[in-house]
């Protein structure tokens, strides 16, 4: 196995920065996913540590050996490319056996090593054939072979399933996720799709424009965003961003706009020098995922004792099957609910929403990081927490 660590790596193209600034240390075992929209620079960085690219600055250590200047060939990874890149006048037998016949490993072992990876992958009956009659998940297969006939240290793959159709897809994240369960092998993986990264990852580094975003599980990625960036991105549809402004009711604070005022079940800051609350006035970007929105009829809601966190008209429903998603408008803006089917939602249904305190995020207006809540340790009440900037 092989522990990647990379060290401040920025790339650039003349006037283009591809990757900025990026640090990453990628453990023994682990299934790295490298999500992020298209052109955010992280193909770009998974070629740098394959060695195909060599970076403007910054280092890439492989099990702490600086391989910067190191070729390709000798830093023990393989890469699997989103294009499978096989011969096409070559079997699947030589196609898979084509590094070890490049170290010049003599034919036993070659025939050995080829039908080992070929059972693992299922292709044993498919040695002789040759890519053009092949479908495109078994020709993923072969890309995948080559790379495992080699024994790296570590897996690279470049949007590996991006070619092939929906079906296929999920039948092949599967095989891959099962592969690397057998292996425990370090895998790196490049994809746009967040389906891939939620079902595959034991990490996620989200990358933006260069820059890294955020690095965790899935589980914390999805639930803790560390920016309104990545709220946005992940989930589908994705998080609810709202344009707010922290305020003060009843000793709690609420974040309120336009048809919202969601309470966020934290008490105010009190100073014991009486200096002024620190949160009131805060220009925030409230977020809310969209299956934590319950909704209800507006008439239905008034007879009860909750106070509605926002108020709306529903401009369409659409129907995915087990779920409808029901786009509301909401003050000058949209949000979207998610719900089993049938929600008893309609176009022109004036709805109340309500929302759970600990299900609400913040964000800061202008540069778009998470707020957590830490105590004030100027308070005179220990429990009385305030927001700041991640």
């Amino acid at each position: 196995m092989s522990r990647i660590t990379v060290r401040n790596v920025t790339r650039r193209y003349q006037d283009t920065t591809a990757v900025d600034g990026v640090s990453l240390d990628i453990a023994d075992g682990d299934f790295l996913v490298l999500l992020g929209p298209s052109g955010c620079g992280k193909s770009t960085l998974l070629r740098t540590i394959a060695g195909l690219i060599a970076p403007s600055e910054g280092q890439i250590l492989v099990d702490d050996r600086d391989v910067t200047d190191t070729p390709a060939r000798d830093r023990d990874l393989a890469m699997v490319f989103q294009s499978y890149a096989l011969y096409p006048h070559l079997t699947v037998a030589r196609n898979i056996g084509f590094p070890l016949r490049a170290k010049r490993r003599n034919r036993a072992e070659i025939r050995t090593r080829v039908a080992e990876v070929a059972q693992i992958l299922d292709l044993s009956a498919l040695l002789n054939r040759r890519p053009r009659e092949l479908s495109g998940g078994q020709r993923q297969r072969v890309a995948l072979g080559r790379a495992l006939v080699r024994d790296p240290g570590a897996f690279l793959m470049d949007e590996p399933l991006s070619n092939l159709d929906a079906q296929l897809r999920t039948a092949t994240r599967t095989e891959i996720t099962e592969l690397h369960r057998r292996l425990g092998r370090t895998f790196v993986y490049v994809t746009h799709d967040q389906v891939e990264a939620m079902t595959m990852a034991t990490s996620v580094a989200v990358l933006n424009k260069g820059r890294l975003e955020q690095v965790g599980t899935p589980t914390e990625v999805y639930d803790s965003p560390a920016s309104a960036f990545v709220a946005s991105f992940l989930g589908s549809p994705p998080m609810n961003l709202i344009p707010a402004e922290v305020t003060t009711r009843d000793g709690r604070l609420h974040a309120v706009a336009v048809g919202v005022d969601v309470p966020l079940g934290i008490d105010v800051p009190r100073s014991a020098d009486g200096e002024p609350d620190p949160s009131a006035g805060r220009e925030v970007q409230l977020g809310v995922r969209p299956e934590h929105l319950t909704a209800t009829h507006a008439d239905a809601a008034d007879d009860d004792a909750a106070v509605p966190a926002l108020r709306g008209k529903v401009r369409t429903v659409e129907n995915l099957g087990s779920e409808e998603i029901a786009h509301v408008i909401v003050g000058d803006g949209e949000v979207r609910v998610r719900a089993r089917r049938p929600a008893g939602l309609a176009a022109g249904d004036t709805v109340a929403l309500q929302v759970r305190p600990e299900h609400t995020h913040l964000f800061d207006r202008e540069s778009g990081r998470r707020l957590v809540w830490r105590p004030d340790q100027h308070s005179s009440i220990p429990a009385a927490r305030v927001p700041v900037t991640t």
